[in-house]
């Protein structure tokens, strides 16, 4: 009958799906529904379909739905405030550091940009670039790019794009950003995602995306720092 049917395909939600998959594309390529498509479901995510195709799954659609609108593997999402600047008599602004045991919980003073850095050869994505307002990286030949707490980490890039990523959305209370339509979001993703090397994309073990400091950010960190730890000492000796 397979040419008298419109034979769609065959729904696997349950079982052994890597094997079921194999059984029911050789039957169906024996009956002669060779188009017919393999349909998956049953609470799948991109683990277990990429376990599955190692397996060698005969898997033509995979329907994943309560994994991905929950937000299974990240129920909340922990934010925290740091305050990096305070506004003196003067009308300027002060830079304000968090001092912590933990080198990654320390805090970056100053207002910042964050940019966006990428290769003008192939739009390919160098990392992102935390700089104090003022600087201009944009305007420069080369950029010497270095990890946060692991400084030995760095690269000096050339050639290269540098865009400002962080836009006011709200001032004085009212709304300044135009807000994108639904497709435009998705052009943008689609762009970001494809800017991406594939390190940064796997599943498994991907390679940590680059979020460095600028020279002079890094250096009024720990001029902040330092100043911090000299005002201790001082209280310290004088309550003797």
């Amino acid at each position: 009958f397979g040419d008298k049917i419109n034979f769609l395909g065959v729904r696997i939600d349950s079982g052994d799906m890597a094997y079921m998959s194999k059984k029911v594309r050789q039957q169906l390529d024996d009956a002669g529904f060779t188009e017919a498509k393999i349909y998956a479901s049953s609470d799948l995510d991109e683990k277990t379909v990429l376990n599955l195709k190692m397996q060698g799954a005969k898997i033509d659609v995979w329907g994943i739905g309560t994994r991905l609108i929950t937000a299974y593997d990240q129920p909340a999402l922990g934010c925290v405030y740091k305050l990096v600047a305070i506004e003196d008599e003067n009308g300027e602004m002060v830079p304000t550091v968090k001092i912590s045991n933990n080198a990654e919980k320390v805090s970056t003073p100053g207002k910042k940009q964050v940019w966006r850095i990428t290769r003008k050869s192939d739009g390919k994505s160098e990392g992102d670039y935390i700089a104090l307002w003022h600087e201009r990286p944009d305007e420069l030949e080369e950029l010497y790019m270095f990890h946060p707490v692991y400084t030995y980490i760095n690269k000096t890039v050339t050639d290269f794009d540098a865009r400002p990523i962080l836009q006011s959305i709200f001032e004085q209370g009212k709304l300044v950003y135009t807000l994108p339509s639904l497709k435009e979001i998705k052009a943008y993703k689609d762009e970001r995602v494809e800017a991406l090397w594939d390190e940064y994309k796997r599943i498994l073990n991907p390679e940590q995306y680059p979020v460095d400091l600028s020279t002079e950010t890094y250096q009024q960190k720990l001029a902040s720092i330092e100043a911090i730890r000299a005002e201790v000492k001082e209280k310290s000796s004088r309550l003797g």
